[in-house]
């Protein structure tokens, strides 16, 4: 099936405000919860949050990708209990991880970006629109990882970038799936 739009404009309905709340509201609540599935490592927990991004980004596209995660953010910054390990505050946000936290925003963002942009006709474009947003949250993520902790460089890379690279792949492979699959049920249910 050909498709230019995002899973969420796909599946048609109402394009109400009431429903983008209801998305975002949703989309935060979702990407809360994945940071409660966590393996604790220091100074980065691995969870599931990119997943939930990176199915965000390729089923709302750009701009609703980018608010839920500001969303999210908010709630965690407000104190509700949405960071990794059941954590909040702001005060989070200055920590080991926050590059991470404000990348996910730009993740979940270029993400959204690529599928209206085309990358959502079959798994290998999903895949790589799901990918790519994924291996650059690194970048903001290592970048403050080293700015604020005695790491070097090189220790900020081994320790808040190689251990998960393996993980952005099955996690961009796993949300391709999951949004070709969502297509292809579309599709038969269209006729």
């Amino acid at each position: 099936m050909a498709h230019s739009t995002p899973l969420v404009t796909a599946l048609g309905g109402n394009d109400t405000i009431l429903r983008k709340v209801a998305m975002v509201l949703f989309g935060s609540v979702l990407v809360g919860m994945s940071a409660q599935v966590s393996v604790p490592m220091f100074p980065v927990p691995m969870t599931l949050q990119t997943l939930a991004i990176s199915l965000i980004g390729l089923t709302y596209g750009a701009r609703l990708a980018g608010a839920t995660l500001i969303v999210y953010l908010a709630q965690g910054a407000m104190g509700f209990p949405v960071f990794a390990g059941g954590a909040a505050g702001a005060v989070y946000l200055a920590g080991p991880t926050g590059g991470f936290l404000i990348g996910f925003v730009a993740m979940a963002w270029l993400t959204g970006l690529m599928v209206e942009r085309g990358l959502n006709r079959g798994f290998l474009r999903l895949f790589g629109a799901a990918l790519v947003p994924g291996l650059l949250l690194f970048v903001p993520g290592v970048l403050w990882l080293w700015t604020i902790t005695p790491l070097d460089m090189n220790g900020a890379i081994a320790a808040g970038a190689l251990p998960f690279v393996l993980g952005a792949f099955v996690k961009a492979a796993a949300a391709a799936l999951i949004i070709t699959g969502a297509f292809a049920a579309l599709k038969s249910r269209l006729g």
